[in-house]
């Protein structure tokens, strides 16, 4: 079994979070329990430690419900992904990523250069890194979030 050091965990970075999507996030997590409880607990985690910021005062690079994301496990492969909620998943285009999967719940609320380590349920330690972040510009459509 693979550990993760103290100081690897201390370091995950501090995680972002609108009102508008901690609420969305939170529903979307609390309906989606019964697929898989460890992903969702997972998603449940980090938007307890995230810091709510009102919608308007959230930075433009913070990955967000609709971001399109440039991301990199480590180790593995560069990887491009717009995140969505569940139900949106279905949607055209394989480079859709729920926000209820690991990496999606990974991903939510870092900022470019940030490194998210995290223990998966056996133990192993996993690791991804952003590398970039492309947001709507303000007064594009937001996606789910305004329903």
């Amino acid at each position: 079994m693979t550990t993760i050091s103290l100081s690897d965990w201390g370091q995950s970075p501090q995680i972002l979070v609108g009102e508008s999507e901690h609420r969305l996030l939170t529903a979307t997590a609390l309906t989606n329990i019964g697929a898989d409880a460890e992903r969702t607990d997972f998603l449940l985690y980090e938007l307890d430690r995230a810091q709510i910021v009102r919608d308007a005062l959230l930075p433009h690079d913070v990955v967000r419900i609709g971001s399109i994301v440039h991301y990199r496990p480590m180790p593995g492969d560069e990887r491009i992904v717009k995140l969505v909620i569940p139900e949106n998943d279905e949607a055209a285009g394989a480079y859709r990523l729920t926000v209820t999967s690991v990496h999606g719940a990974a991903l939510l609320g870092l900022r470019p250069g940030h490194i998210m380590t995290w223990l998966d349920p056996d133990g192993t330690t996993q690791r991804l890194k952003v590398l970039q972040v492309t947001n709507p510009l303000p007064g594009d459509d937001p996606g789910p979030i305004a329903a």
